[in-house]
């Protein structure tokens, strides 16, 4: 069995998780009041960071999960994500609409990504 390496513990949970080369992020979120772009554009900076913690980067990305406040706001996501993603290595992915933990919040991404 491989070792299971766990990074950036907060509070309750390690935001970096790896196991059998695989990494496995918590859901990144951005700041409270700040447009739907402007919070895909933090979350994004904030994943760049952890996939590198980790030994990896944004063309290992493997699936995406984003979660927004409302659908109204996935074109402004779509554009901010576009611009980050390497389209040769676009990840599977998928988008819900879910209320998030704070008022506020209008972005949450979970990325799974290989080593």
């Amino acid at each position: 069995m491989s070792d299971i390496d766990r990074l950036e513990f907060d509070t309750r949970v390690h935001h970096v998780v790896k196991h059998n080369g695989v990494v496995y992020l918590t859901g990144q979120v951005g700041t409270p009041g700040e447009s739907a772009a402007a919070q895909t554009r933090e979350v994004l900076d904030k994943i760049d960071r952890l996939l590198a913690l980790a030994g990896s980067d944004k063309s290992k990305v493997l699936n995406a999960l984003l979660w927004l406040d409302d659908l109204r706001d996935f074109e402004d996501v779509n554009r901010v994500w576009d611009a980050w993603l390497l389209k040769a290595h676009a990840p599977a992915r998928s988008t819900g609409q879910a209320r998030l933990a704070k008022p506020g919040m209008l972005v949450e991404i979970i990325i799974t990504a290989a080593v």
